[in-house]
C-alpha cells in the first residue's frame, strides 16, 4: 500500500495540518457542532482523511459530544479500536457514505441520497454524507440540497469537499461551518515525512526532508510520493534518506551555487552570463520551476533585511528595495508561466533579457517602467539615449543607438506575441543588430532558436509584421553567434 493511504492520519492528532487541528478541536470541544461542514483548498491536503476523522468523532462508542461543558482535547479524539471507528477505517460502514460529486452530481442522484436521509441511521449515532468534488454538483443538484442543508435532520451530518470553492453558491457555503485547509508550510510537511519514516523504521537527515518539501509543492499526497520514491531508493540497503538521495532520484542537484552566480549576473546585468547559466542548468537537469522559488525566497528575504526585518541573508542586501520588488514581480509571472511553456526555460530567459535590457543605456534623470514582461517603456523621456559606458567585451549585446529602433523591437515582440506566442518567446532571447531599409538583423546565442526562426513560416510572420510595423519590406536575418 503506498505511504499516503497506509499512513492516512486516523486521529485529530495525527492530522498534520496545524490549524485544521486547532479548529477541530475547538469545533468539538462544544457540546452543539455544526449540521454540515465545507472543506476547502487545493489538492493533496487531506480533507477526505478529515472527513473520515469527523465521521469517527461523532460515531466513536466511547465520546460523548453531547455533555456539557467544555471538553479537552482527549475526550474527542476517536478510539480507533470500536466497531464504529474501525468500520469507518476500513470503508465498509453502511452510515458513512462518500460521494463523488463528479460521477454523482446529477439532481435524481441527490434526489434519491435525500429521499433516505429521513431513515434512522442503521447502526451508527449519526448518518454522515461525505460529498467530494462538491463544485461538480449540477446546480438543480444544489438547490434540492440547499434544502436539507436549511432544514437538516437529527443524527445527519454533511461534509463537503471542494478544490475550487468559487464554484460553490453562496447558499450552500452560507449554510457550512467553512474549514480551509492552507497549502501545507516546509514544517507541517517535515512532520508528517517524520511521521511517516519513524513507522517505517527507516532513519533520516532533516534536511533531505526539507528538500522533499520544496518538490512537494505543499501538498502532502504529493510528497508521501516522494517519500515513497526516495525509500525505495534506498531499500534492502543499510543506509538513510539523505540530500544525496533526494538528488539521485529527483535530479534536486544543490542550487546554492546557481542562485549566487544568478544573483550577481542580474546585478552586474550580464545578459549572456545569465542566460548560459540557465542552459547549465537545464544541461545538468536542475529543476528550473523549483530554482525559481528559492531565487524569489532569496530576494524576498533581501528585500526584508534592506527594510530591516526577518533574519540576515547570507551574502547580504545586494539589490534596492525597488530592484528587489521589480524582479520579484517579474520572477513571479515567470513562475506561474512555465506551465504553459512551450520550452521550460523560456520564461525565465524572458526575466533575465527584460531585466538586463534596463540598464543596456542610461538616460539621464529618467525613470524606467516595466509595463509588460515582453516589453520594456521608458517614460518622461527628455534627453538623448547614451550608450553605456560598460565593456561588454563583444557579447553580442544589443546595440541600439536610436530610441526609435528599440521602440519598433519591443512593439515587433508585443505583435509577433498576438499571432505566435512561441515565435515571441523564441525573439525574447534575441538581439536586434540592425534595422534598415533591406534588413531586419537579430542574433541569438541558441541553434535551437535560430532553427525554429528560420522555418518558412516564422519567418513570413516576422516580415509581415515588421512591414505592418514599418511600411518596410525586409528581409529577415538570424545570426548565430558564439557566447563568450
Amino acid at each position: 500500500m503506498v505511504f499516503y493511504r497506509k499512513y492516512r492520519p486516523q486521529t485529530i492528532e495525527e492530522l498534520d495540518s496545524k490549524s485544521v487541528r486547532d479548529i477541530l478541536y475547538s469545533v468539538f470541544s462544544k457540546p452543539i457542532i455544526p449540521h454540515a461542514f465545507l472543506f476547502t483548498g487545493p489538492k493533496g491536503l487531506g480533507k477526505t482523511s478529515t472527513a473520515r476523522i469527523v465521521a469517527k468523532v461523532v460515531n466513536c462508542q466511547h465520546l460523548d459530544l453531547s455533555s456539557d461543558g467544555n471538553k479537552s482535547n482527549s475526550e474527542i479524539e476517536p478510539c480507533n479500536k470500536c466497531n464504529q471507528c474501525m468500520s469507518i477505517t476500513s470503508g465498509i460502514n453502511l452510515d458513512v457514505m462518500e460521494i463523488d460529486g463528479a460521477s454523482n452530481g446529477l439532481i435524481d442522484d441527490i434526489r434519491d441520497l435525500l429521499g433516505k436521509i429521513n431513515l434512522v441511521p442503521l447502526l451508527a449515532k449519526n448518518k454522515v454524507y461525505i460529498i467530494d468534488e462538491v463544485h461538480m454538483v449540477t446546480t438543480g443538484a444544489f438547490n434540492a440540497l440547499l434544502k436539507t442543508l436549511e432544514e437538516p435532520p437529527t443524527n445527519v451530518l454533511f461534509i463537503l469537499c471542494t478544490t475550487e470553492l468559487h464554484k460553490v453558491p453562496a447558499t450552500i457555503i452560507s449554510r457550512c461551518f467553512n474549514l480551509q485547509f492552507r497549502v501545507a508550510t516546509t514544517e507541517e510537511l517535515v512532520h508528517s515525512f517524520t511521521r511517516i519514516l519513524e513507522k517505517e523504521k527507516v532513519p533520516f537527515d532533516v534536511s533531505a526532508l526539507e528538500d522533499i518539501a520544496q518538490l512537494s509543492e505543499g501538498s502532502f499526497r504529493d510528497g508521501a510520493k516522494v517519500l515513497e520514491e526516495c525509500v525505495t531508493l534506498i531499500s534492502g540497503q543499510a543506509q538513510k534518506i539523505t540530500k544525496e538521495i533526494v538528488e539521485e532520484k529527483h535530479r534536486v542537484i544543490s542550487i546554492e551555487k546557481y542562485l549566487e552566480q544568478m544573483i550577481d549576473h542580474l546585478k552586474k546585468k550580464d545578459t549572456i552570463k545569465a542566460l548560459d547559466l540557465v542552459e547549465d542548468m537545464i544541461k545538468i537537469g536542475i529543476n528550473i520551476k523549483q530554482y525559481l522559488e528559492q531565487l524569489i525566497s532569496r530576494l524576498h528575504l533581501s528585500m526584508l533585511q534592506e527594510l530591516g526585518i526577518g533574519n540576515k541573508v547570507a551574502n547580504g542586501v545586494v539589490f534596492s528595495i525597488e530592484e528587489s520588488k521589480i524582479l520579484i514581480n517579474l520572477l513571479g509571472e515567470a513562475y506561474g508561466a512555465i506551465r504553459h511553456a512551450v520550452i521550460l526555460q523560456l520564461p525565465l530567459e524572458m526575466v533575465i533579457i527584460d531585466w538586463c535590457r534596463i540598464d543596456n543605456f542610461k538616460i539621464n534623470n529618467e525613470s524606467i517602467v516595466i509595463t509588460d514582461k515582453s516589453e520594456i517603456k521608458i517614460s518622461n523621456i527628455k534627453t538623448n539615449l547614451v550608450k553605456e559606458n560598460k565593456s561588454n567585451d563583444a557579447e553580442g549585446k544589443i546595440e541600439v543607438t536610436k530610441i526609435e529602433d528599440k521602440e519598433i523591437w519591443s512593439t515587433f515582440i508585443k505583435n509577433i506575441k498576438q499571432q505566435n506566442r512561441s515565435v515571441a518567446g523564441l525573439l525574447a532571447s534575441c538581439y536586434l543588430i540592425e534595422t534598415n531599409d533591406y534588413n531586419l538583423v537579430i542574433a541569438t546565442g541558441y541553434s535551437f532558436h535560430k532553427e525554429k526562426l528560420c522555418k518558412k513560416e516564422s519567418m513570413e510572420l516576422m516580415e509581415k509584421i515588421y512591414k505592418d510595423l514599418t511600411g518596410k519590406s525586409v528581409t529577415v536575418l538570424v545570426e548565430l553567434r558564439d557566447k563568450k
